[in-house]
């Protein structure tokens, strides 16, 4: 056996490890340094604090890259591992800054600590190389998201939501464990290389089928794509607004970056085809069924809302189906427009939560109606909301516009030009659909008077800062893509 270097292994965690040292701090000031102050300084100190933890954390990657793969291969490192960790750091930095001055809960020190734990499972996931890793890692970030998900002392719905999300949650992760299980005991390994070698000779056998739809249904869960969606609508609307936009940014990014290694690394020898009827067997089919579902119901759905959260969280199942048929695309093509679709729309959705934790601190509801008149009443939070609804909506020359066209065009170069043609024509016309609901969205913003009792809507510096940054991020990576994409080329 080689022996450990314990020196490089720090070194090849020592983001992780920054994380882990700012939770035990944050947690421990808050317990014994903060109890005398307001919820609000407490608050404004606990996210100053975490903001600070991923900073350094982000800065660490930048300044020391790790500089070997973890031992026994069960994390790997390349570049695109390296861009995701920054991208969900930065996500998150965004999210924890939603907490900053604000009356959430009274827990705030469990919050931050929680909240760098699911960051901490994020950032293990997109590494992992191992399906053992993979899947503690994975719960390790689901289980920290259920508990955010309940310290909502807003909401009295919150304690039910979160324990819907974890019953549901806890089924999905039996579900993928006995998955994973069924594929090593056919294969003998755990290593996606190893899986890709040795899966071939397994063909046919129903196990191996069996193995892939629970391991799909899974990923399925943690990506909120139908018929594994029923959580997604109560958590948004409940949930702690850093809590819901790190559910909706993070956890989508590192969920489908990791699915589309182990389809297109792991599983490589099965993909089947779904250019047409009768399917060929393989995951292809069934992510593709899976993207149809999801589109279908999730833009279905968010007609009918009338909560802005809650037509978020069915948009966010619809995007969930964009995302998924830009997986049936070549492995680089796929990958770039994963990345770039996943971390645009993570930005859009972060600064949307931002709105709406603004509304809420000046005790407004959610309502759609509530939005009337914002255009009067806080003009930028009405722009910065315009911008990042019109680039949900794929309005150019917005990122949400680059990110769907990648996806398409990734899908198209599969196979041959037309195999996948008809899986697009889906995605555009639900795109279509949605366009309804996002301009329901800005009808009242920009259209609507307010009431004449109505105030004008205060937002803190710091909250109006990241709102600016987001937008301005949004607008900039659309007209300039190759900033997020580097050389690579769609």
């Amino acid at each position: 056996m080689t022996p450990v270097d314990y020196l490089e292994l720090a070194l090849t965690f020592s983001t992780e490890l920054v994380l882990l040292v700012t939770l035990g701090l944050v947690l421990f000031l808050d317990l014994r340094g903060w109890l005398g102050s307001t919820l609000a300084v407490r608050s404004q100190r606990g996210a100053t604090l975490t903001a600070v933890g991923l900073v350094l954390a982000g800065g660490v990657l930048l300044t020391f890259p790790p500089v070997a793969d973890a031992p026994a291969g069960s994390f790997v490192l390349t570049q695109t591992t390296l861009w995701v960790k920054l991208a969900l750091l930065g996500l998150s930095l965004a999210s924890v800054l939603l907490l900053a001055g604000s009356e959430i809960t009274e827990h705030v020190g469990e919050f931050c600590a929680l909240f760098l734990l699911a960051t901490e499972g994020l950032l293990l996931m997109v590494g992992a190389e191992n399906l053992l890793m993979l899947f503690v890692a994975l719960e390790l970030s689901s289980l920290s998201l259920y508990a955010l998900t309940a310290l909502n002392r807003r909401h009295p719905d919150a304690s039910e939501a979160a324990l819907k999300y974890f019953l549901i949650g806890s089924t999905a992760a039996a579900g993928t464990l006995f998955g994973l299980s069924l594929l090593y005991g056919l294969t003998g390994t755990l290593q996606f290389s190893l899986l890709t070698a040795r899966i071939g000779s397994h063909i046919g056998d129903p196990l191996l089928w069996a193995g892939l739809a629970l391991t799909l249904a899974g990923f399925a869960f943690k990506v909120a794509a139908v018929p594994f969606h029923t959580w997604a609508p109560d958590v948004y609307q409940v949930a702690p607004g850093p809590a819901a936009a790190l559910v909706a940014a993070g956890s989508k990014l590192a969920g489908f970056l990791v699915l589309l290694r182990l389809l297109h690394a792991g599983l490589a020898p099965i993909p089947g085809t779904a250019s047409g009827l009768p399917f060929q067997s393989g995951w292809m089919p069934a992510v593709a069924l899976l993207a149809v579902a999801s589109m279908a119901v999730g833009n279905l759905a968010a007609l009918a809302q009338t909560r802005v959260r809650r037509l978020l969280a069915w948009s966010a199942i619809a995007q969930a189906g964009y995302a998924l048929v830009g997986i049936l695309g070549p492995t680089t093509d796929a990958t770039l427009a994963v990345q770039y679709f996943a971390f645009t729309y993570g930005l859009a959705v972060v600064g949307l939560f931002g709105v709406l934790e603004a509304l809420a601190a000046a005790g407004e509801s959610d309502e759609i109606s509530s939005l009337a008149g914002l255009w009067r009443r806080s003009p930028l939070l009405a722009v910065c909301f315009t911008t990042f609804v019109l680039s949900l909506a794929g309005i150019p020359p917005l990122a949400g516009f680059l990110g769907k066209f990648f996806l398409f065009v990734a899908a198209l170069k599969r196979g041959q030009p037309l195999d996948h043609l008809w899986l697009v024509a889906v995605a555009l016309g639900f795109s279509v659909v949605s366009l309804y609901y996002y301009l329901k969205l800005l009808k009242p913003v920009l259209v609507a008077d307010p009431a004449p009792e109505v105030r004008p809507l205060p937002v803190p510096r710091l909250l109006a800062l990241t709102l600016v940054v987001l937008a301005a991020a949004v607008l900039v990576l659309g007209i300039f893509p190759t900033l997020l994409l580097g050389s690579g080329t769609l």
